[in-house]
């Protein structure tokens, strides 16, 4: 019995959970942004607010008009140390529709790393490791290699799915596994 308590404290010590982000009622969300394709000429619509509950609330409508289609919420902060074996373990409730996590390693890089991740409707948790994610930029997928930083400062969350449609995907907690 005590050699699986001692694997577990030594589990416990070796992997390293980050908080990027917990939202709870008093949570200061100023730093998050909504960005969406008006900053081309669309007409989608983005919400970010805190419901009574103290979860984050991403939610909005998405237009076609004007080549529109999409709708973000980014979250630039000073930095967290990552590497690519890292996990970002994001606790959320979603609308039964795919959705998008971005990261940028450098707020200053043009590009961004991307996974397309699903969500079930129900309150779940979902890990994305770090090197899994790969480099696009507007829409497309760059000829580099996978995320291979050592850094993340900027979280984005991205919903369009190519047809006009209401979104809404609910956020408890970011944080960030390295072992």
């Amino acid at each position: 019995m005590m050699k699986y308590f001692t694997g577990l404290l030594l589990i416990a010590l070796l992997v390293n959970p980050t908080v990027l982000f917990d939202f709870h009622e008093n949570a200061n969300i100023s730093n998050w942004r909504i960005v969406d394709d008006v900053v081309m000429g669309g007409r989608s619509s983005g919400s970010f607010e805190l419901s009574p509950d103290g979860h984050a609330v991403f939610s909005g409508d998405i237009s076609l008009e004007n080549n529109g289609g999409f709708s973000s919420v980014r979250y630039r902060f000073e930095g967290a140390e990552a590497d690519p074996e890292s996990i970002v373990r994001i606790r959320l409730k979603g609308d039964g529709k795919p959705y998008q996590l971005r990261i940028k390693h450098d707020v200053r890089s043009y590009y961004s790393y991307q996974a397309d991740f699903e969500t079930s409707g129900e309150w779940q948790e979902i890990e994305i490791q770090l090197k899994d994610m790969y480099p696009e930029f507007r829409g497309n997928r760059l000829n580099q290699p996978n995320y291979n930083h050592n850094r993340i400062q900027e979280i984005t969350f991205q919903f369009g799915n190519g047809k006009p449609e209401s979104f809404q995907l609910m956020i408890d907690k970011i944080t960030l596994v390295t072992e």
